[in-house]
């Protein structure tokens, strides 16, 4: 499993709702759904390899 990397982020009101509703259409927590929009996102753009990295050992 890849490392995960809490932060803070801070967005507004109208746009965490908007997220919020599409993850509970999307049976997925809040978390998930950024973390979905953000990597499709990437993806699109030519942002993220298209195969993940194998875990660093260690």
């Amino acid at each position: 499993m890849a490392d995960r990397k809490p932060f803070l982020l801070r967005m507004d009101r109208q746009l965490l709702d908007a997220l919020q509703r599409w993850a509970n259409d999307d049976l997925r927590s809040l978390n998930g759904q950024i973390e979905f929009v953000l990597r499709r996102a990437l993806q699109q753009n030519g942002r993220l390899p298209a195969t993940p990295e194998p875990p660093k050992d260690g």
